[in-house]
């Protein structure tokens, strides 16, 4: 559980292996909590607006150690506003670690196109859960400096 759950609370780092995410920096100090905040940014898939990337600041609304993380964020673009909120569920599982994900977006671009939308924040989270996948995987193989146990 240790190295994803390290990964993916460990927000500064999402550049090194999450490829999507441009930039991260944690707006507060110590280790992740209820109420810590981030900023990060990832390009936007063609779509009807101009914006080519969004800048996401994110408030950690819950945390329970190794079990779950639900957050909420706003995320602009030129022309783009939307508003989110995304949790993150870890369960042990006989083989390893299961992790499952739920995303809501809303906002005006959203309501006008709500199948781009959804087939935009489908592509997101599977790319994002396939990048953890593989790196939690590497991680454990190679104990790198990223993982934990």
């Amino acid at each position: 559980m240790g190295a994803v759950w390290n990964l993916q609370t460990d927000v500064e780092r999402r550049p090194s292996w999450q490829a999507p995410v441009t930039t991260a920096e944690r707006l507060d100090r110590g280790p992740l909590r209820r109420g810590s905040v981030f900023r990060w940014t990832t390009p936007v898939p063609p779509n009807p607006t101009p914006a080519t990337s969004l800048e996401i600041t994110s408030t950690v609304e819950q945390l329970r150690q190794h079990s779950r993380i639900r957050w909420t964020g706003h995320a602009t673009g030129e022309g783009l506003h939307i508003d989110c909120v995304h949790v993150w569920q870890f369960t042990k599982t006989r083989g390893g670690i299961r992790v499952s994900t739920e995303k809501t977006h809303i906002g005006p671009q959203v309501d006008a196109d709500g199948s781009n939308a959804t087939a935009i924040l489908r592509q997101g989270l599977e790319s994002w859960l396939s990048d953890l996948k593989a790196t939690a995987e590497a991680t454990n193989t190679n104990r790198s400096p990223l993982g934990g146990s």
